[in-house]
C-alpha cells in the first residue's frame, strides 16, 4: 500500500509541475507517465482520466492547507487570535502559490477553475469537517451547531477571497476573525 501512495504522490508531483509550466490544457496523461517513467495505462489505472487527476491534486493540495491551518488553529489558545491566524495562512499561502496561481491566472488552466468554483464540493466540505472537528476539539464548550454556521461561513469566504482577493490577506483575516467573535460573543475570544 506504501509503494502505491508512493506512486500517486509523484504522479500528483508530476501533473502539478506540468500545470504550473504548460497549463491543465496542454498536460496530456502521456505526459505525466513520462515524467514518473512510469506507462500511460499506470496513469489511467491510478485516477481514471485526465479531470480525476486534476481532483485528486486539487484534494492533495487541499489537505496541506489544512494540516496548517490545524497548526494555525492550536497556536492560540482565544478563538479570535486563532481564526485570523489560519486565514491569514490560507489566503497568504495561496496568493504565492503557483499551482493555484495557474488555475486562476494561467492562461490554458481555466478549465480547472471549477475545482475552486462551481465544483469545489469536496474541497469545502472536507475544509469544513476538519475545521468543525478542530475548533470543538480545542474549544469543547462552544455549541456544535453555531461552530458549523461559522465554520461554513467562514471557509465560504476565505474561498471567495483565494479566487478574487481584494484585499490584503491579514485585512480579510481581521474581518473574518471579528465575525467570529461577533457571531460567538466576545466572552469566546480574548480580544
Amino acid at each position: 500500500m506504501q509503494q502505491r501512495r508512493t506512486l500517486r504522490d509523484d504522479l500528483l508531483d508530476a501533473a502539478a509541475a506540468l500545470i504550473i509550466e504548460r497549463g491543465f490544457r496542454r498536460v496530456r496523461m502521456q505526459d505525466v507517465a513520462d515524467a514518473v517513467g512510469v506507462s500511460r495505462q499506470t496513469v489511467y489505472n491510478e485516477f481514471g482520466d485526465k479531470w480525476r487527476l486534476a481532483e485528486a491534486l486539487n484534494l492533495r493540495e487541499n489537505d496541506r492547507y489544512l494540516d496548517a491551518v490545524d497548526e494555525a488553529l492550536t497556536q492560540h489558545d482565544d478563538l479570535y487570535s486563532a481564526v485570523a491566524a489560519a486565514v491569514a495562512y490560507t489566503l497568504g499561502t495561496a496568493a504565492d502559490d503557483p499551482l493555484k496561481k495557474a488555475i486562476l491566472t494561467g492562461a490554458g488552466s481555466e478549465d480547472l477553475l471549477p475545482l475552486m468554483t462551481t465544483r469545489a464540493e469536496p474541497v469545502l466540505f472536507a475544509a469544513k469537517q476538519r475545521i468543525i472537528a478542530h475548533t470543538l476539539g480545542q474549544w469543547p464548550h462552544l455549541d456544535t451547531t453555531e461552530v458549523t454556521d461559522l465554520a461554513d461561513a467562514v471557509v465560504r469566504l476565505t474561498m471567495s477571497h483565494v479566487v478574487l482577493p481584494m484585499d490584503p490577506p491579514e485585512t480579510v483575516a481581521a474581518r473574518l476573525a471579528r465575525l467570529v467573535a461577533r457571531y460567538l460573543g466576545d466572552e469566546y475570544t480574548n480580544r
